[in-house]
């Protein structure tokens, strides 16, 4: 079997096996287990794992308790609090990943980028709310995107 097939089977195969385990298995070597050297899996690498295995109507019931208050209930934004996410440039520029990591840590008054005056909290407010969770509130924001 060649380095080339291995790898395409490792592309079919590893989202299949994420999607059925719920993101819950061990990790998968970066070269998909064939031997070869490759760069080691990072912690965006998880994250955006986690994103693709998303459930965009999950994350709209944990958007709706976590985010709705600012955001309003399909991300349209309120006047004075959040920031209207349904043309938002910030978030179209963003990876998955990458918006999953901003919404884990949020956004301070301090921070020169915040324009509504108002924090952002880490995950919404509501710390007990899962990598996993995250992604499917991302997938969810990703489906209200116009």
């Amino acid at each position: 079997m060649s380095l080339r097939w291995s790898r395409m089977t490792w592309a079919v195969a590893l989202p299949c096996a994420l999607a059925i385990a719920g993101c819950g298995g061990g990790s998968v070597p970066a070269d998909g287990g064939a031997g070869a050297a490759g760069p080691a899996p990072t912690a965006a690498d998880d994250n955006a794992a986690a994103v693709v295995a998303a459930d965009a109507a999950a994350g709209g019931e944990l958007f709706a308790a976590s985010c709705a208050a600012c955001h309003g209930p399909q991300g349209e934004g309120v006047s004075g609090l959040g920031k209207d996410m349904t043309a938002s440039e910030f978030i179209a520029a963003q990876s998955d990943a990458e918006l999953l990591a901003f919404i884990k840590v949020g956004r301070g008054t301090d921070d020169p980028l915040n324009t509504t005056g108002v924090a952002m909290p880490p995950k919404g407010g509501n710390p007990a709310i899962t990598d996993a969770q995250l992604a499917d509130i991302v997938a969810f924001i990703r489906s209200i995107q116009q």
